[in-house]
């Protein structure tokens, strides 16, 4: 059975109500990134195996996917060659990540250990992560409160938060910092 849906918090209301083995979440999707989606479904669906699709070819989304819980990353340039041996490698228990990435990956994990370097730590929540995404979409305060069933307040609290801890101004940087992250396309 296949499923299709608009957005991640669909997605992760429908692997809910559905036996589902597989999910192919796209980084970039609307009102829950994958990443997102990928976290929640990991926590509610542990044995429900996540494959991510995406246009960036980016260390820290993939390090993000995987603590996630994807345990396959797929670039869109390539997915025409890769997304069916992404998808048997994900059935079959295995992780996946695209043809030459791993050479890369390495030489950056071990340059980094090499220097005494940790592997970037997420600095927001995902709670902070989906008011950020809500705010750079263009949402007020008011409609992110009622879309995330939290009040006004909690809204402005996490909003400042998210100012604070990336060292940033107004809502347009947060918003060009969203971009950046990848939450929401340009």
């Amino acid at each position: 059975m296949r499923l299709e849906n608009g957005d991640g918090a669909e997605a992760v209301a429908r692997a809910r109500d559905t036996d589902v083995d597989l999910a192919v979440l796209d980084i970039a999707m609307p009102r829950m990134t994958g990443l997102q989606a990928a976290r929640e479904l990991s926590r509610r669906l542990p044995d429900l195996r996540i494959l991510i699709l995406t246009m960036y070819d980016n260390e820290q989304y993939f390090f993000e996917a995987l603590k996630a819980g994807a345990c396959g990353y797929v670039l869109k340039s390539v997915a025409d060659r890769d997304l069916v041996e992404a998808c048997r490698a994900a059935m079959r228990d295995e992780p996946f990540i695209y043809p030459g990435a791993e050479t890369a990956l390495v030489r950056t994990y071990l340059e980094r250990m090499r220097r005494g370097e940790a592997l970037s730590v997420r600095t927001v929540t995902d709670r902070e992560e989906e008011v950020l995404k809500l705010v750079a979409e263009g949402h007020t305060t008011k409609e992110i409160a009622e879309l995330l069933y939290i009040s006004a307040k909690t809204v402005e609290s996490h909003r400042a938060n998210l100012l604070q801890k990336l060292g940033l101004r107004d809502r347009l940087e947060l918003t060009r910092y969203a971009i950046r992250a990848g939450l929401i396309e340009p």
